[in-house]
């Protein structure tokens, strides 16, 4: 679903949100299960990294003025083509109906026969020859399986086809000859099998009740007509964002990255791993060679081009919010952690990424905001 107020951020500036709601790296390590921190607690691996360093008090980099790195263009009243802001009623749809979906309850179907394509929840106990062999039970557990979908050897899940809920008979199939078990390859089994209903779910309609009920805690809305326009207008504004985004990254040359720029995105991006990997109970160089990189130097290489992409998005909105004379307050800072973090009290992130940095996060969202502002529609 798309994020209510979309604002636009450098994948540094995502830190800021990623270490303080425990997210993790979408590239985990192939033995290791994530245990991420609770919304709003911040994790340890990081504390190393001073995120204000090379910051200064208004959230702009010291002793770089961006407007000599950049060849400025004119950013006011970017025009913006007629499909990029139209949204239709498709896209407002299927953005309620994946709001819905987070919704849905699962219901347990007993009277009718199972069909090719269903979730069903089934117990099994597994034999060859007559005995037990490890692995082949559910143990009492249940599991569902989904016909046509579930990779079960031979055609076992085809075999519930027909069969109702309640029922218990005995699934036969032959393992293949290349079966990673040798003991069972090319064996003839018996599963003894109890089927105990089949699943579904209930999508909940997209009513003004629904809407008071469900969703009134998290949004300021009080009706279906209220959320279509909220969701309209917030997939309109994500739509003009990055096409703005998109126009700068085009349009404005950056000449040169201050080199205590690229090293502070490469530093940072070290401390976001090293913080990972400590979530795992690693040392880095573990955790790099879990994900197939091969230390830090290759690290680094490998994504030179990222870091350096960001270093120029900075020099962007340094060399714009210079020229325009954009400034932050206490009071846009305390506005922006109400929306995106549910607290105007920032006073914990504060302490841990300083002022300066908090600053710098917030001001990407008045660039935003200003450019969005000035936009001319087609």
């Amino acid at each position: 679903m798309i994020k209510i107020k979309n604002v636009l951020k450098t994948i540094i500036l995502l830190v800021l949100i990623i270490s303080l709601t425990g997210c993790s790296n979408s590239r985990e390590p192939a033995d290791s299960t994530p245990t991420p921190s609770p919304s709003g607690e911040i994790p340890q691996g990081t504390e190393a990294f001073d995120y204000s360093e090379g910051i200064d008090e208004d959230g702009l980099w010291k002793d770089i003025k961006a407007i000599d790195y950049v060849e400025l263009i004119e950013y006011k009243g970017i025009s913006i083509p007629e499909d990029t802001h139209t949204v239709t009623d498709e896209e407002v749809q299927a953005e309620i109906d994946a709001l819905l979906e987070e919704f849905k309850t699962r219901e347990e179907i007993t009277d009718r026969a199972i069909e090719d394509g269903d979730t069903v929840n089934i117990d099994y106990v597994g034999s060859v020859d007559g005995v037990e062999f490890e692995g082949g039970s559910t143990e009492g557990m249940s599991t569902d399986v989904t016909i046509g979908l579930t990779n079960y050897i031979d055609d076992f899940l085809e075999q519930l086809i027909g069969h109702k809920p309640g029922e218990s008979f005995d699934i036969e199939v032959t393992f293949p000859e290349d079966y990673h078990n040798e003991e069972l390859s090319g064996k003839d089994a018996v599963f003894a099998t109890t089927i105990n209903y089949i699943v579904d779910y209930a999508v909940p309609e997209f009513t003004n009740e629904f809407v008071a009920e469900k969703l009134s805690p998290y949004f300021d809305w009080s009706t279906t007509e209220e959320a279509r326009t909220y969701i309209h207008d917030s997939i309109q504004r994500m739509n003009i964002s990055n096409y703005i985004n998109d126009y700068l990254t085009r349009n404005i040359v950056v000449k040169s990255v201050p080199e205590s720029l690229l090293k502070y995105q490469e530093d940072l991006m070290i401390a976001y791993f090293r913080g990972s990997a400590e979530e795992y109970g690693m040392k880095l160089e573990e955790y790099l060679a879990n994900l197939g990189i091969a230390g830090i130097d290759a690290l680094l290489e490998m994504s030179l081009e990222e870091n350096k992409k960001n270093a120029e998005s900075f020099l962007i909105y340094q060399a714009i919010i210079e020229d325009s004379g954009i400034k932050v307050t206490e009071e846009d800072i305390s506005e922006y952690f109400k929306e995106n973090l549910g607290t105007e009290d920032y006073s914990v992130y504060e302490e841990r990424f300083g002022l300066p940095y908090l600053k710098l996060t917030v001001l990407s969202d008045l660039v935003m905001d200003y450019l969005y502002d000035n936009v001319v529609l087609q």
